[in-house]
């Protein structure tokens, strides 16, 4: 059998694990023939591949990024992209495919097997807001990376009595936000779920000074003030019809030195916290897809996803991941409300 596999949307740490675990399996085990296809949708789409044996990912385990490449093309909104698709996959002699990815990804994968391709999906999102699995993998590398920056930056508002905002990665779930801002000692976290009151983030920070101690804020690039409007960058859209975020952190360093006369200065993670080299628990959940992904192409169990649910990695269609996007529950929220002022 020959399988093709490409890695869509932003780069995640545990993406050459996943590569590197489908192509060790399929090889030793299932004698397959792999092709990697470059920058997402894109290589299929212009057929633009590259050689993917066991030399190809040997090494690769510990490395960010993608040795495959990444972009955000959407062939769905290209004219005749998904029959073009389908004819590069057929003349490449493809008999399945395996996307590695996120909401979006994971979505023209879905459309590719209405339209009868062999594809299996695996879940890539560092802001684990997909559904059907309990991790993603490249969460728990980003949380991590934002946890030593916020533990950083509090030795810093101590020293200078100044209000600290960490902005992190999360356009409408804020998992991130809320573990690291857990895991690090945050003052207040605020989310995309819960718009904030900004008289009571300033009662916060006035508590904070109150006892001593310089306020850190840790907050997600989508969050939003009650009756207010979504901080972006500029008005421009991605291929997947998003907007650019960020900003809402130096937004709220403004209005909070303004009404509290104390200095405020805001960090944004970025790209950071999806670069670098992946915790072990990201190295081990993403090779453990890889293999399970592999293993669903060999049942020839086409149109599931590889998740993870509890300590098991099942299938689910691929549908359940993209239908509804994983929340932060109220609860988990309220349980960091006890440690915010």
């Amino acid at each position: 059998m020959r399988v093709g596999v490409l890695t869509g949307g932003g780069d995640c740490p545990g993406l050459n694990a996943v590569i590197r675990g489908i192509v060790r399996r399929g090889v030793t085990e299932y004698d397959y023939e792999f092709v990697g296809f470059r920058d997402g949708w894109k290589g299929p789409l212009d057929a633009l591949t590259m050689p993917l044996d066991i030399s190809a990912v040997r090494g690769i385990l510990p490395r960010g990024g993608t040795i495959l490449g990444s972009s955000r093309t959407n062939p769905v909104k290209i004219e005749g992209g998904i029959e073009r698709i389908e004819a590069n996959l057929n003349e490449l002699g493809i008999d399945a495919l395996i996307a590695i990815g996120g909401e979006d990804t994971l979505g023209v994968a879905t459309v590719l097997t209405e339209h009868g391709f062999h594809v299996v999906g695996v879940p890539k999102t560092i802001d684990n807001d997909l559904s059907a699995t309990d991790f993603t993998f490249g969460f728990d590398t980003a949380v991590t990376v934002a946890t030593e920056a916020i533990d950083r930056l509090h030795t810093t508002a101590e020293s200078h009595h100044r209000i600290l905002i960490c902005e992190v990665m999360g356009r409408h779930a804020g998992w991130i936000a809320l573990h690291s801002g857990m895991a690090g000692g945050a003052n207040g976290i605020l989310i995309p779920e819960v718009p904030f009151d900004l008289d009571e983030v300033i009662g916060w920070v006035n508590s904070r000074f109150a006892a001593s101690y310089a306020p850190i804020l840790c907050v997600a690039e989508g969050a939003l003030p009650k009756d207010g409007d979504l901080i972006t960058k500029d008005a421009s859209l991605d291929a997947f019809g998003h907007v650019k975020l960020s900003g809402i952190g130096e937004w709220l360093a403004q209005q909070i030195e303004a009404r509290t006369g104390h200095e405020a200065r805001t960090t944004v993670l970025g790209h950071i916290q999806r670069g670098g080299s992946p915790t072990a628990f990201d190295r081990v959940l993403a090779t453990r897809f890889g293999l399970n992904a592999i293993t669903a192409v060999k049942d020839q169990a086409w149109g599931t996803m590889v998740a993870l649910q509890g300590t098991d990695i099942v299938r689910v269609p691929l549908s359940a991941a993209t239908n509804t996007l994983k929340t932060v529950p109220l609860q988990r929220y309220e349980e960091a409300r006890s440690f915010f002022g």
